[in-house]
Formats: C-alpha cells, structure tokens, sequence
C-alpha cells in the first residue's frame, strides 16, 4: 500500500512544502487499482526508490493508461479508464494532464461514441473528473464543448444502454457546473433534463407510470443534476422554473422508486430555500397538501417497503419537512479534511458536495485539500501549505494507528454486550 506523500505535481512546485494530505483517503482509493501498486515503495518507507523516481514511474503509467485507451480489446479500455479515473480521483495532476487534454478527451469522445454499457460509463465519469482537475476555464470549456452533443445525443437516444444514460445524466450535470459558459446553454441543458425526469410524474388521475427501475434511475439521476443546476440559475430564471415545476415535483414523491422519492424531496427542499433567498415573504399555493405528503413520508409504515428504505426515507423527510413546513434551518454537518473543517449549512452546499463526492469518492478530502477549483466553490481559499517535518510531526504511524483502532474496537465490543445481555434479561421477564 502506498504512503500517500503526494504534492501537487503540477499547479506549483514549493521544494518540500506542500499541502497537509489525507493519507488514508488516497491509499484507500488506490488500493483498487492494482496498477498503482508498483510505486508503492517511497523513500520513507525503506524502498529503494525516491520519491522523484516513484513520480516519473506514477507518469508512466498514465501515459501507458491513456495509449491503452485506444486498444482493440474492450477490456483493455475499460482497464486503462478505471486506472486514469482513479488517478484523477486522488491526485491533483493538472499540468500532467493539461498537457495531454486533447488526447485524453479523443479517447473519451471515441469510447462514448463506439464502447458499449460500461466502457461508455466509465469514459463519461472520466470526462467529469477531467473538468474538475482542468477547473473552470477555457481548456475544461473547450473539453466540454466537443463532449457535450455527445452526452446530449446518448441522454436522449431511447435505444441507448441505460447504463450509459444513467451515467451521462450525472457527468452532463457537473460538467455543465464547471465548464459551461453561457447561461442560456445551462438553462437547455436542464430542459434534457426535464424532459426525462417528468416521464415520472404520476398522472392527473393519481396513477403512477410504470417503470422499469433502471428506467427509474436514469429519472432520479436526471432530477439530481437538475437540481445541481438551480444553483447557479439567475433569479429570473428562477421565477420561472418555480412557476413551472414547483407545483409538480410533488407528483414525484409518490414514485414507488424510494431513491426518486428522496431526490424529489431534497429538490424540493432546495426550491424553497432558494425561493426564500430571493424573497423571504415567499408563499406556495398548495403548502399544505405538499406538508401532508412529506409528514406521511416522514412517518412512513407501510409494510410492504424495506425497513432500510423506509429508515433512509424517514429520515431525509424530516429534514425536508422542517425546510418546508416552517423554513427550519439546514441541519449542518462538518466536514474534517487535514487540519481543516467545512460546514455543510444548506440544500445548496449539500447538493454542490454530493455531486463533486459521487466522482472524487474517498479522495474527495484530498480533494478539498489541494484542487484549487474545489476549493474556490466552497470558498475554502488557497490550499495550505505545510512543510514536511510538520506534516510528519502530525502524522501517527501505521502501527499506532492500528493499536488505537483495536483497543476502540475492544470497547464498543464489551459495551454491545453489556446491552444485549441487558435486551436479554428482560425478553425473559
């Protein structure tokens, strides 16, 4: 396993000064990829090779993921886009790969254009993580631009797998966050949108459509992404769209679909508190019709859901509840990267983080640490800088890490079974 002593490689050497990184995230996701696993010996650890060496073996082996992007066989390709995802996902590589932008976005156009089901999904995930490493500007535009008819095309193509639909439906989102420069171009981009997740919507007599569950999450993952996208709306553009679909998107909490349930939910949530922004006095027509729906969501019994799906949903709705009912405020939740902290503070917040985490996964700290783009949309500033005794002086080793998380594991133990024998005790009274 690698010891994660990544600097940024690319957006500015500082000699042994870099940013304070989240080792275990990174070694996490690369340990998923076997093809890292060669450069696991660094200076620190013994291995004979420096840590210079381990960099240009770690280049190598992108420059041999992207040539094998091309290859005849179907495996190949999907290998070497697992591996360049990867890559992307937990390291900052912008030089690297501003330098090969256009090979690497060939690729991507070639495998969404002749690949089948997964390599298609793979290459759309891959073009999303391609703009959040290239960050907002002209080369993420210009990537975005020969992708986007693509994407479009895929979206609305009927006979199309519905794996690669689903996966271009969440990419075609986030790229239309970082990389779109015309307004008018986002506001299209959410009819596509529209024009699949209100296939959903139960019909005027009550009935709902039937649907196939893939079918079902290529609508969810339609809805969420729209939803991405009210965040950056204008406020006229706003209006209309809460004028249009406000009145509707309740029709989509009756899906039988509980993923579609909670997207609508949370979308409707981040409507009102946009809404509310704009004009705190705002009011609903069918206020309490909608706050009946998401109280009997909230309090869900129905016995022919899962008791999971049911948990997951009860507790989402609570919190949508309190949005809508009375304009409650978001329930936050800290984020801890490195030596920092991120509030998540509103529907907004949440909805910007979660479409960012569904691509860089457990290298979204790292992330959060050192991708200037990321940083700049939650406002977290320039990266920090901390030089390497420091960073060493807060690391704990492996091995104490271990002890600690053994003797945590010990104790929830003996507390779990102090409380079942409790349980016990007094089923047989």
């Amino acid at each position: 396993i690698r010891r994660a002593k990544d600097r940024l490689d690319n957006c500015g050497q500082h000699g042994n000064v870099q940013p304070f990184s989240d080792e275990d995230a990174s070694i996490e996701t690369l340990s998923h990829c076997s093809s890292f696993s060669d450069t696991a010996s660094v200076a620190d650890e013994g291995g004979e090779a420096s840590e210079d060496t381990a960099q240009e073996d770690f280049q190598y082996k992108l420059k041999g993921f992207i040539d094998s992007t091309v290859d005849k066989s179907a495996k190949t390709r999907q290998g070497a886009l697992d591996g360049l995802k990867t890559a992307m996902a937990t390291r900052i590589l912008c030089e690297f790969i501003s330098e090969r932008r256009m090979t690497i976005t060939d690729s991507i156009e070639r495998c969404l254009k002749k690949g089948k089901g997964e390599e298609q999904r793979a290459a759309a995930s891959l073009a999303c993580l391609l703009c959040i490493q290239l960050g907002s500007g002209i080369e993420s535009e210009e990537v975005f631009k020969t992708l986007k008819p693509i994407f479009k095309n895929i979206l609305a193509d009927g006979s199309a797998n519905l794996q690669a639909r689903q996966a271009v439906a969440t990419s075609l989102g986030l790229c239309t966050l970082v990389a779109e420069d015309d307004i008018l171009d986002v506001h299209s981009t959410m009819e596509c949108f529209e024009n699949l997740f209100t296939r959903s919507y139960t019909r005027k007599d009550g009935t709902c459509p039937l649907i196939n569950p893939q079918t079902s999450q290529l609508h969810t993952n339609a809805l969420l992404s729209w939803a991405l996208l009210l965040t950056i709306c204008t406020a006229s553009q706003l209006k209309d769209i809460m004028c249009k679909h406000l009145p509707k998107l309740p029709r989509l909490l009756e899906s039988e679909d509980v993923n579609m349930r909670i997207a609508a939910g949370e979308t409707i949530a981040l409507l009102f508190e946009l809404a509310r922004d704009m004009d705190s006095e705002f009011e609903f027509d069918d206020w309490d019709e909608l706050c009946d729906k998401l109280n009997a969501l909230a309090t869900d019994c129905n016995k022919h859901r899962a008791k999971t799906d049911k948990r997951k949903q009860r507790s989402v709705f609570r919190d949508v509840l309190k949005a809508v009912e009375v304009g409650a405020d978001f329930q936050s939740e800290t984020i801890r990267f490195g030596t920092e902290r991120m509030t998540i503070d509103s529907w907004v917040r949440k909805r910007t983080y979660d479409a960012f985490r569904e691509f860089v996964g457990s290298g979204m700290n790292y992330h959060l640490q050192a991708n200037e783009f990321i940083r700049d949309v939650f406002e977290l500033g320039p990266p920090m800088l901390v030089d390497s005794a420091t960073m060493k002086a807060m690391k704990i080793s492996r091995f104490e890490r271990h002890l600690h998380n053994s003797a945590a594991f010990k104790a929830r133990t003996k507390a779990r079974s102090k409380f079942r024998d409790k349980r016990v005790d007094v089923g047989e009274f």
